[in-house]
């Protein structure tokens, strides 16, 4: 028997379940994990409530971790037992044990340790797919980042950064905003005293930016929008503050014939190939120290509810894992 974290209906924090279950031996391609640090990402507080549908219940969400492969079935070949292996974006991550195609787990270096990968593959696949693919930054762009003292933002502005783009990071205090300014951000705008738009093309000399990776959502659409110059890339990709309304898409020519995508980490680790690719990135400039990774709140895995109370409540910085 392992423990794990079940819901049996959406709703708030209050609905987790602290129980133990089954976990039966790897099928074919699979391998079974013995989970020592599991990720907390904003995904599972959607999933939980119910803004991104589950199929059935009872359920366990959570989708990142890392651990210790403990046995594999057959035509695995990329992983063995023993291998420390850490994964992001495959639900079921709340427990002490589970099953996973083994496609889905990239091995860990020695540099890098449990908690830290557990806190890193999914933000890190995240900032590397918005920084390389959806918006792929040049040396000198001027690019908005929101919540930049969070998880996925410290990332955005080291990596960003590295790629020479000037990062701005978007924050909600003072104290948020030298987090970011310390992860790599040139310049940042305090949401809750300053205009974003009026802040983010005062930056720019009145241009405006050439990306905005917006994990807002609803509360700071338009104000992404009216930050970017003349062609520039609205990236929504989240939904902290609920999801974006409706809106007609004849509002992006006169605002300087804009783009607008709404990129999902899913789509890009959808195959072994694209996979391995973004996981790969993400090893090395975490192994060799171009992107720090900050495990700022760590709780028990029976303590999840604390744990999106707090991230909820905006009261953690960097990134959080449950310890089974």
């Amino acid at each position: 028997m392992a423990k794990a974290i079940r819901i049996y209906a959406t709703g708030g924090p209050e609905v987790f379940k602290y129980e133990d279950i089954t976990v039966g031996d790897p099928g074919k391609g699979e391998i079974k994990l013995k989970q020592t640090a599991c990720g907390i990402n904003f995904i599972d507080v959607y999933l939980r409530t119910g803004l991104y549908p589950l199929d059935a219940f009872p359920e366990i969400i959570g989708m990142e971790g890392a651990g210790v492969v403990t046995a594999v079935g057959p035509e695995v070949n990329n992983v063995k037992v023993g291998d420390r292996v850490a994964y992001p974006m495959f639900k079921g991550g709340y427990t002490e044990e589970r099953l996973i195609p083994a496609w889905k787990v990239a091995k860990l270096p020695d540099a890098i340790s449990d908690q830290t990968a557990a806190a890193m593959m999914l933000k890190g696949m995240t900032a590397h797919y918005l920084l390389h693919r959806t918006y792929p930054v040049k040396k000198g762009d001027a690019v908005l980042v929101y919540a930049a003292a969070g998880g996925v933002g410290q990332i955005l502005c080291q990596w960003g950064k590295a790629l020479g783009a000037v990062v701005i990071g978007c924050v909600g205090s003072d104290e948020k905003a030298e987090i970011a300014k310390a992860a790599g951000a040139a310049h940042t705008i305090n949401y809750s005293k300053e205009d974003i738009a009026k802040k983010a093309k005062e930056i720019t000399g009145g241009e405006g930016v050439a990306a905005a990776y917006d994990s807002v959502g609803k509360a700071t659409f338009m104000a992404s929008l009216d930050s970017l110059r003349p062609f520039g890339t609205m990236v929504t990709y989240g939904n902290a503050s609920g999801p974006v309304d409706p809106f007609s898409p004849n509002i992006l020519g006169p605002k300087g014939s804009l783009y607008i995508t709404r990129p999902t980490l899913a789509t890009h680790t959808r195959n072994p190939e694209i996979f391995a690719e973004g996981a790969n990135a993400l090893m090395k400039v975490v192994a060799d120290g171009t992107v720090k990774i900050h495990v700022n709140q760590t709780y028990a895995l029976k303590d999840v509810a604390q744990a999106h109370k707090d991230l909820e409540a905006r009261k953690t910085t960097g990134s959080s894992v449950l310890i089974p």
